[in-house]
């Protein structure tokens, strides 16, 4: 028998400050990797934590 789907999945998590600007620091974009219970937050997460390429603490939001 095949296993069940769990509720819980991994999420990638991006800042929305280093999309959208151009003029920073160094090139790219921070990405962090989590889980989540798709039972209890079916919406998107944000979170702010540390970006390195911004040298701040952002909003980070979950990709697709």
């Amino acid at each position: 028998m095949a296993k069940q789907k769990g509720s819980r999945i991994i999420i990638h998590l991006e800042c929305t400050t280093c999309r959208t600007n151009t003029d920073k620091r160094s090139e790219g974009v921070s990405r962090y990797t989590t889980v989540k219970n798709r039972r209890n937050t079916p919406t998107r997460l944000e979170i702010k934590k540390f970006c390195p390429h911004c040298n701040s603490h952002t909003v980070h939001k979950e990709t697709k």
